[in-house]
């Protein structure tokens, strides 16, 4: 058997469905091998929209996806999805490839060292140097990538390996292994410590995104009435239409919710890492931290929690779940005090007509537009705050946000490949005018593989959240204005529906009429970021409040 055929044999046995990628001169092997397989290869037009599909695979399924290049720019186009997959937990392999390493004719043309390159940006990367080795490197490959917690792996298969003769293949069984579950002792200490405390917050992060884990904390929920919180990754593993959700922590201070959090006492925190920006800065005279979580915490200036539950989080919820009993001494009125003052501002302009239209009545008009099993993807910019903020969700992974990397440009590819994964969904990408233009060839991808999607792009015509920061360091505008295309007519010249709103009252019509129409849609939906400024002085003004909370807490 070909060694380009037992890899593919590999990737099928560890369940691969889809391979997102680029030819090129030093995969057609693969290439090849995947014609003939049950694998369906999706072709992008860029190696970031192949990265960036294959991570949100990993997000979306739990099961690792598969991104495809060549050597050199091919390779090095796979960084920044690398990076995005590593720092926000999705399980992703990359398959590089190489010159022939036993006999080369171009000297060090197209050469770079991507085994090296890759170190920093994954859990493990390796060369292939032998095709009687493809299943077990490719078995260890997904192991790793899958297990806690999740991220990249690389694998690089050279073009002579790829073409050798290998003996029948042994697949490896794909073990079935469970999580450790969480120590007893230090369960009944987080109990003590929840029992005693007198304003206890729950905090819900990214690592508790699973169905087990989101089964459980609502029933933890229910038992005890403790209000939660999230952060903007942790959107949706409780509904958000709840009267105990306070709200997302759009920001790391300041926020109306950072009143709540100024004045909790304990703060059980359920799947945060400070791979994800802080929802909140710990100080030594603040609330005590409980971290819930599948690896111990890493110990930071601003996140030094005092006391650790570390396991399979939903067996952890699950355990003290079973063990706690509710207080008559806890207290919540404070919390829902904060909960309607933030939602009397976030409110505020929800209605209004104005155009170019509003951050808030955009948000507002998504959110009735848009399903409660529909998906959104929000590329990176100004606009993600506010949909953190104001956008509840209702299921599971229906806002697609990246708040560890950070990355502009992943908003397409991420939303494409949620349309692919299920297309029975509705699904939207949310994008600025700046991150859109970055990966915007994907359109035609989309086009061709047949997705139902709406892409609505909020364009201010230059980088929004920049001069957002610029405007609040008091600095003059400058190096942050560019010029667009025509992007009905963009939309259209790859054969997607194009629509320009003009007025505020025709975005939600023009999303409903797209999303049922099906195929591809574009919105061209110009947005107002003066809002933003008025964002920054409510904000100064709520910071300037947060002391007579903290009064309140210490029993002022």
């Amino acid at each position: 058997m070909k060694a380009s055929d037992l890899l593919v044999k590999a990737l099928e046995h560890e369940g691969v469905r889809y391979v997102f990628g680029l030819p090129g001169e030093e995969n057609l092997d693969v290439l090849e091998s995947l014609r003939a397989s049950s694998i369906r290869l999706i072709v992008t037009r860029h190696e970031q929209g192949a990265g960036f599909m294959a991570a949100t695979h990993g997000r979306l399924t739990g099961c690792t996806g598969v991104a495809l290049s060549t050597l050199g720019p091919g390779a090095t186009n796979l960084l920044t999805p690398a990076a995005y997959a590593q720092l926000g937990a999705m399980p992703m392999l990359m398959l590089t490839g190489q010159k022939p390493i036993k006999a080369s004719k171009q000297a060090l043309f197209q050469i770079v060292d991507v085994v090296e390159m890759m170190r920093p940006v994954t859990k493990y990367t390796q060369q292939i140097v032998n095709g009687s080795a493809i299943p077990s490197r490719v078995r260890q490959a997904f192991r790793v990538a899958q297990q806690e917690r999740p991220g990249a792996v690389h694998l690089e298969l050279p073009e002579d390996i790829a073409r050798e003769d290998c003996p029948d293949p042994f697949l490896f069984p794909i073990e079935k292994t469970r999580r450790p579950a969480a120590d007893s002792k230090a369960v009944a200490s987080g109990v003590a410590v929840i029992e005693r405390a007198r304003r206890p917050l729950i905090l819900i992060g990214a690592g508790a995104n699973r169905t087990m884990t989101s089964h459980m904390l609502q029933r933890f929920v229910d038992r005890t009435g403790i209000p939660f919180f999230t952060t903007q990754m942790g959107k949706g593993v409780l509904d958000e239409r709840q009267e105990l959700f306070l709200g997302t922590a759009a920001l790391s201070e300041h926020d109306y919710l950072h009143q709540a959090v100024d004045a909790a006492d304990l703060i059980i925190n359920v799947g945060h890492d400070v791979v994800e920006k802080p929802p909140f800065f710990m100080t030594r005279d603040g609330a005590e931290v409980l971290h819930v979580n599948y690896s111990p915490a890493e110990v930071d200036p601003v996140y030094f929690p005092q006391y650790e539950i570390i396991g399979d989080v939903a067996n952890a919820v699950w355990q003290i779940g079973e063990t706690i009993h509710k207080q008559q001494h806890w207290e919540s009125k404070c919390f829902l005090d904060v909960k309607r003052a933030l939602m009397d501002e976030m409110t505020a302009q929800s209605d209004a007509d104005a155009f170019p239209i509003k951050p808030q009545r955009l948000v507002r008009d998504m959110r009735a537009g848009v399903p409660e099993d529909g998906i959104i993807a929000l590329d990176n910019g100004m606009y993600k705050i506010w949909f953190a903020r104001n956008y509840p969700a209702y299921q599971p992974n229906t806002v697609l946000l990246d708040n560890a990397l950070a990355s502009m440009g992943a908003g397409l590819p991420s939303a494409m490949c949620a349309a692919l994964l299920f297309p029975k969904r509705k699904v939207v990408a949310v994008c600025g005018d700046g991150g859109f233009l970055m990966n915007s060839q994907e359109l035609e991808t989309a086009v061709r593989i047949g997705l139902n999607l709406v892409v609505v792009i909020l364009r201010d015509d230059g980088y929004g959240m920049i001069q957002w920061k610029q405007d609040a360091m008091g600095l003059e505008s400058y190096g942050l204005k560019f010029n667009n295309p025509d992007f009905v007519k963009y939309a259209e010249a790859y054969g997607a529906t194009g629509v320009r709103i003009t007025k505020a009252r025709e975005l939600l019509p023009a999303l409903r009429s797209a999303l049922d129409a099906g195929g591809i849609h574009l919105l061209d939906v110009p947005i107002d970021y003066s809002e933003n400024r008025i964002f920054t002085r409510e904000l100064e003004r709520v910071a300037a409040e947060s002391p007579s909370l903290k009064a309140t807490k210490n029993g002022g």
